[in-house]
């Protein structure tokens, strides 16, 4: 799956989805955790399952994978809740080697981490509440590209641990990809995470590791007061290439809004942060760049209440 280049020369290429889904007519409806579970083994291109009101208890997988003119549908209210029933163990719904699969409307609570996409490419996530998770719980990971996070409300994360506690997590860490993607770079590319309500997470709202590039963050609002000190200080942490960061609004930190990292040389680099509102109220700055490597922030970014002021660079 093609990847920037470390350093950030190669061109990402432009996201695949921006906008939202609309669900078609129900081809299979479901009120159990059971019909449930059977209609997930059996979906295929062009499956819609209507998801009723009520509990769903279990932890469940879809492994289905549609087509850009037959994509698989699950949708519901929100009152249709997904409960795992145990935050320290299994994911509520696991999306594995899929493809065009969109997720709209549900609830998704009470696992160790809330919706988890492995392998998975041109998908959606849309209006869904994801919340008490043990860990993290909106999770693209292993090469899950061209994918886009829209609409949701999450919080209340990482009552298991509280450093694994984000809101959206892109990629894998170095240390993991051994475990996941065979040593080699989690290239969760092109991803876009926009238009997103965030709340009560103890780690970043938004996680963007290395060796992912080309993703968009784009009209989210995030709210630091759950953040804690020893698993983040800031609302989005990248540590990718490439991304754009445009048109989010942030309140309350106990440090900074929004940071670059670099933990691998050739990453964390080439990354714009353009139109954003930081209304930090803490002590650290709008907008840090940690190194600044060819990372920008434009000077139409919007800062209040922090300490340090708009940036640690010049804008421009």
């Amino acid at each position: 799956m093609p990847s920037a280049a470390p350093g950030g020369s190669a061109a990402p290429t432009a996201p695949a989805r921006t906008t939202a889904v609309t669900c078609p007519a129900a081809t299979v409806s479901v009120s159990t955790a059971a019909q449930l579970s059977a209609a997930l083994a059996g979906a295929a291109p062009g499956t819609v399952i209507d998801l009723a009101d009520g509990t769903y208890s279990g932890q469940f997988t879809l492994t289905a994978t549609g087509t850009a003119a037959q994509p698989v549908f699950v949708c519901g209210g929100r009152g249709a809740v997904l409960d795992a029933g145990d935050t320290s163990k299994g994911y509520v719904l696991h999306v594995s080697n899929s493809a065009y699969v969109r997720l709209v409307g549900f609830t998704a609570q009470d696992g160790q981490k809330g919706v988890v996409l492995d392998n998975t490419q041109e998908s959606v996530i849309q209006g869904l509440l994801v919340q008490q998770t043990g860990d993290e719980a909106v999770h693209l990971r292993e090469h899950s590209s061209d994918n886009l996070v829209i609409g949701n409300t999450i919080g209340h994360t990482g009552l298991l641990r509280a450093k694994f506690g984000e809101g959206v997590y892109l990629g894998s860490a170095q240390s993991n990809w051994c475990t996941y993607t065979a040593c080699q770079p989690d290239t969760s590319d092109r991803n876009v995470v926009k238009d997103n309500v965030f709340t009560d997470t103890t780690a970043e709202n938004i996680d963007v590791k290395e060796g992912t590039t080309g993703g968009q963050i784009l009209g989210n609002t995030f709210d630091g007061s759950g953040l804690q000190a020893d698993a983040a200080t800031g609302w989005v942490n990248v540590k990718g290439n490439g991304y754009l960061i445009e048109g989010n609004t942030g309140h309350g930190s106990d440090k900074d809004g929004f940071q670059t990292h670099q933990i691998l040389p050739g990453w964390g680099t080439d990354n714009t942060f353009s139109g954003n509102t930081a209304i930090v109220n803490g002590p650290g700055y709008g907008f840090h760049l940690t190194p600044v490597l060819g990372n920008k922030v434009t000077c139409d970014n919007k800062v209040q209440g922090a300490a340090k002021g708009l940036s640690n660079v010049p804008c421009s």
